[in-house]
Formats: structure tokens, C-alpha cells, sequence
């Protein structure tokens, strides 16, 4: 049998790292894993200027620098894709493609993947006038046009927040009506330098180096046309990285990991820390909170 760990991390962005580095500090036995590459979705991010401490850096300096971090550290990062966990043991189970750990606690921190419209020029700007976080970007955009898509909370509240910086903000909803909260789109409808486009799609994104021109089409008369725009923040949804976990441990209807404030599943042992988990504001910096919060509630536990 395989030495039992103290921890194991699945996933290596900033809460699965955060982790590593208070699980360190703890002189906890655990391993972190990572499928593909650490930082997760902050990499595609061009400028952040929100995490305290650090001016301004582009996504793949924050995570260079946090993965420096990890390494003073002496923690090494597995590239092992996991494809099963076994929870409800009390030494919990965690096979990827070339191993199996076996440990008293596990914090899952796969993170989420913004949703994606498949159009054309949203991947090839991406970080580069195309983003998913108006909260993360929004600040580039000050005295700019920018627009959002999409018609749930996410993408009223966006709106309501980029007006606030913006010279002219579009919102561009495929249906005639929002699926926001009334609340919302109350404060939405109130603000002069939003116009909202009906029965629409954003079909293509055009620029140079960055974002200049966005096409849309009226799904009801099948027209087209371009609207002017330094900025397209498009807000239909994410996608928690949750599928190996579903049904072992309690999620909402999205599939996001529902937990207490110490990032304790309702399986004993088992935290989710990140994106992946319910809550109101997803943030490098609150991930990094959760990741912290999960190793001490796991210390506690053991």
C-alpha cells in the first residue's frame, strides 16, 4: 500500500497553488496536481491591476510569479490528469493517468471555464479587447465603448459596472427580454449610456492588434451590422471543471461544489477551494483566500 499523505491538491491555479504554499508552511505530506498547465484561466488574462500588491502584470506574469513562489517552496507541481477520486472512505483516493495517492483530506481546485460563443475572432483576441470578467478588466476600458453579451445577472451587472467607467456601453441579448432580476435591470434600464440590442447575436469580432469592431445579427429579420468597440465581454455562463467529482460530493444545479465558509464539502475531509465553488465573486484573489481557508480547515480536520 502506498504511503497515506496528509493532502492531496487537484489543480494548480491560484487557489490550488495558494494551498501548496500554506500546506508547506503546515509541514503537511501532500501532492498538487495539475492536468494541463498551473495558473489556470488567469494565463489568458492580458492585464491584471486588482490583486494587491502588484501594480499591474499580465495573467502569465501572475502565475509565474506564484509558481516561483511554489517552488522557493521546494513543492513540485504533477502534470497527472485525474480521472477518479474515492471520498467517502476515510483515507480518500485519488487516481490519475500514472498514480494513486491515498490521503487523509483532498481539496479540489479545478477551477471553471468561462462558457464561449465558438465565433469567429473571439479566441485569436482573447486577452486582447475579448474577455469573461468585466470586474477583471473593466478598468482598461475607462472613457472606451465597450459590450457585453449576454441577458442573466452576470451580464446586467457587468453592464451596470463598465457604465460606470465607460463612455458607451452595448448590451446585446438574443431574446426581447432579460433573464436578470428586475432589481437589475431597473438600475440597467436608468443608465443613459447603455443601449440595449434586442434579438441579437454577436456573429464576429474584428480588430488589429486589439478589439476595434464587433458584427452582430437580429435573429428575427436575419440583418447585420458592425458596431464600433474597444472591448467585448461576453457573460453567458461558466463551466465548473467538476465532471469527475459529480455526484460524490453536494453541488447546485450549475455544478458548482456547495460548501461552508471553512470550504468543507458535505463529504468529512473533502474542500473545494476556487472557482469551482458556490459563491458570489470569483476573483484571483478570492481563490487564493479559499485555497488558504481549505488547508487550515483541513489541518484542523486531521
Amino acid at each position: 500500500m502506498s504511503e497515506v499523505l496528509d493532502l492531496v491538491i487537484i489543480g494548480a491555479g491560484p487557489a490550488g497553488m495558494t494551498a501548496a504554499i500554506y500546506a508547506s508552511r503546515a509541514q503537511m505530506k501532500f501532492v498538487i496536481l495539475e492536468k494541463a498547465f498551473p495558473g489556470g484561466q488567469i494565463t489568458n488574462t492580458y492585464e491584471i491591476e486588482n490583486y494587491p500588491g502588484i501594480k499591474t502584470a499580465s495573467g502569465f506574469e501572475l502565475t509565474t510569479m506564484m509558481q516561483e513562489h511554489v517552488t522557493h517552496f521546494g513543492i513540485e507541481i504533477k502534470t497527472e490528469d485525474v480521472e477518479d477520486v474515492l471520498l467517502n472512505e476515510t483515507i480518500k483516493t485519488v487516481k490519475t493517468s500514472a498514480n494513486t495517492y491515498q490521503a487523509k483530506t483532498v481539496i479540489l481546485a479545478m477551477g471553471a471555464t468561462w462558457k464561449k460563443l465558438g465565433i469567429e475572432g473571439e479566441e485569436a483576441f482573447s486577452g486582447r479587447g475579448v474577455s469573461y470578467c468585466a470586474t477583471c478588466d473593466g478598468a482598461f476600458y475607462r472613457n472606451k465603448t465597450t459590450m457585453v453579451v449576454g441577458g442573466g445577472d452576470v451580464a446586467v451587472e457587468d453592464a451596470i459596472y463598465l457604465a460606470r467607467m465607460c463612455e458607451k456601453v452595448y448590451l446585446v441579448h438574443r431574446r426581447d427580454e432579460l433573464r436578470a432580476v428586475k432589481v437589475l435591470q431597473e438600475k440597467l434600464f436608468e443608465l443613459e449610456n447603455v443601449e440595449t440590442i434586442w434579438d441579437s447575436e454577436l456573429i464576429k469580432i474584428e480588430g488589429d492588434q486589439f478589439v476595434n469592431k464587433a458584427e452582430i445579427m437580429n435573429k428575427k429579420t436575419g440583418d447585420s451590422r458592425q458596431i464600433d468597440a474597444d472591448g467585448v465581454f461576453i457573460a453567458v455562463g461558466s463551466n465548473p471543471n467538476t465532471e469527475f467529482v459529480r455526484g460524490k460530493v453536494d453541488m447546485d444545479q450549475g455544478g458548482y461544489i456547495a460548501t461552508g465558509e471553512n470550504c468543507m464539502t458535505n463529504i468529512e475531509g473533502v474542500f473545494a477551494a476556487g472557482d469551482l465553488r458556490q459563491k458570489s465573486l470569483r476573483q484571483v484573489i478570492t481563490a487564493c483566500g479559499d485555497g488558504a481557508t481549505a488547508v487550515y480547515s483541513a489541518e484542523r480536520f486531521i
